[in-house]
C-alpha cells in the first residue's frame, strides 16, 4: 500500500503522477494502454474542502466538477439534466435516460431508502459508532458473468465509511475498486465526496475531518499521462519554498457549503430545478447558480464573443473577500480565459492565412 499525504487536490495530482512515473508498470486495458500503480494507493486529503484543482495544463472543466457534484447530493441519475456540462457522459447511459451506477442515485434511492438519512442518523445518536457505511455497489446488479447484462457505467468507488474521529470531526474513507489519477481519483471524486462529506458533517453537527480515498486499481492512460506528465516537476519538494497552490499562497477563499441545515435540502431541490440564484439562503447554492448559468451563456455561441461577456458578467455577481476570490469563481474565469485566448488565436491564424 502506497499512501500519499496532501492538503488538497491541486496537491494530489502531482503526487500522483510521481508516483505511477516511478513505480508504475506499463498494461494494457480494453481503453488503451495504461501505466498502473503496483499496489493499492490511499490518498490522504488534510483539508477536502479545498476541492477546486487549478492546473491550466490539466484543464478540469470546473463547471462540470462543482455541477455533478450537486447532481449526486440530489440523488439523481438521468442522463439530460447532466450532459448539458458534459456531453461525453451520454456515451456511459445504456438507455439514453439514466445512468445505472450514478453514485447519487445509489446512495439515496437504489437499495429502497436514503442511506445518507441513515448515516446522519446514527451518527447523532452514537457518535463513536463504526457502522456508518454507505454502499454503492450492488452484487445483484454490477457483479455478473456471461449470463447477466453488461452495463456501460458501473461504479467505480463501491463503499464509504463515515465516523467521527477523536476530535468530533467527520472523516470519510472512500474505497474505489478502480481509479483513473487524472480524470477520477485527482479530478471529479474529491469534488464529489468531499461535498458528500461536508453535507454529512453539517447535518450531523461536526466540522469536517479528513478525507481518504483508497484506490485498489489506480491509474492513466499513457496518452492522458503523457500530456500531464510536466506536472511531476510540481511534486512536494522539501526544498521549495514557493507552493503555487492558491490555496496555500492565500489567494482564494472557499464558502461552507451548508449556511442553512433546516433549508439545504429543500433549496438543493429547488436548485436542481432552476430556481434563480436571488432565492437561496445557502450560498454556496447561489454561487453554484450563478456558475451554472455562466456556463449556459458561454455555450450560447451565435454570437462570437458576446457569449464570454455574459458569462463573465454572471460570474462577477459572485462577491470576492476583500482580494481573494472564492475558489470556484476564480478557476471558471481562468477555464473560460483559456478558451477565449485559444478562440481569438486560432482567428488570428486564419486572418493572417487570409492575408498571405
Amino acid at each position: 500500500m502506497h499512501i500519499i499525504k496532501v492538503r488538497n487536490v491541486h496537491d494530489a495530482l502531482p503526487e500522483m503522477l510521481r508516483h505511477l512515473d516511478l513505480e508504475g508498470i506499463r498494461d494494457e486495458s480494453r481503453y488503451g494502454s495504461v501505466i498502473v500503480a503496483p499496489t493499492p494507493v490511499t490518498t490522504v486529503y488534510a483539508r477536502p474542502w479545498e476541492r477546486v484543482m487549478f492546473w491550466a495544463q490539466r484543464d478540469a472543466n470546473p463547471f462540470f466538477h462543482l455541477l455533478e457534484a450537486l447532481y449526486l447530493l440530489a440523488g439523481r441519475r438521468d442522463v439530460e439534466w447532466l450532459t448539458q456540462y458534459n456531453s461525453r457522459m451520454r456515451e456511459f447511459s445504456d438507455d439514453g435516460k439514466t445512468f445505472h451506477g450514478s453514485y447519487g442515485y445509489r446512495w439515496r434511492h437504489h437499495f429502497g431508502f436514503d442511506q445518507l438519512e441513515r448515516v446522519v442518523t446514527l451518527l447523532q445518536r452514537k457518535p463513536r459508532s463504526r457502522r456508518a457505511v454507505i454502499q454503492i455497489w450492488d452484487c445483484s446488479v454490477d457483479l455478473y458473468d456471461d449470463e447477466y447484462p453488461h452495463y456501460k457505467d458501473l461504479p467505480c468507488n463501491s463503499m464509504l465509511f463515515v465516523w467521527r474521529d477523536v476530535q468530533d470531526k467527520l472523516c470519510m474513507t472512500v474505497c474505489c475498486r478502480s481509479n483513473d489519477a487524472i480524470f477520477g481519483a485527482a479530478g471529479t471524486n474529491p469534488v464529489q465526496f468531499s461535498i458528500l462529506q461536508e453535507y454529512l458533517a453539517a447535518k450531523i453537527g461536526v466540522d469536517v475531518g479528513s478525507l481518504y480515498q483508497v484506490s485498489n486499481n489506480l491509474h492513466a492512460y499513457l496518452d492522458i499521462f503523457e500530456k500531464n506528465k510536466s506536472l511531476i516537476d510540481e511534486a512536494a519538494d522539501p526544498f521549495r519554498t514557493v507552493s503555487s497552490c492558491p490555496y496555500t499562497r492565500n489567494e482564494v477563499y472557499n464558502q461552507p457549503l451548508v449556511s442553512n441545515v433546516a433549508t439545504f435540502d429543500k433549496e438543493l431541490e429547488l436548485f436542481m430545478a432552476g430556481t434563480p440564484p436571488h432565492c437561496f439562503e445557502n450560498t454556496f447554492l447561489e454561487t453554484s447558480r450563478l456558475v451554472q448559468e455562466a456556463y449556459m451563456a458561454w455555450k450560447q455561441k451565435s454570437l462570437p464573443g458576446k457569449n464570454y461577456t455574459r458569462a463573465y458578467r454572471h460570474l462577477a455577481q459572485i462577491r470576492d473577500d476583500g482580494e481573494k476570490a472564492l475558489d470556484w469563481k476564480r478557476t471558471c474565469i481562468e477555464w473560460l480565459q483559456r478558451r477565449e485566448y485559444g478562440t481569438r488565436s486560432k482567428a488570428q491564424i486564419e486572418a493572417d492565412g487570409n492575408h498571405e
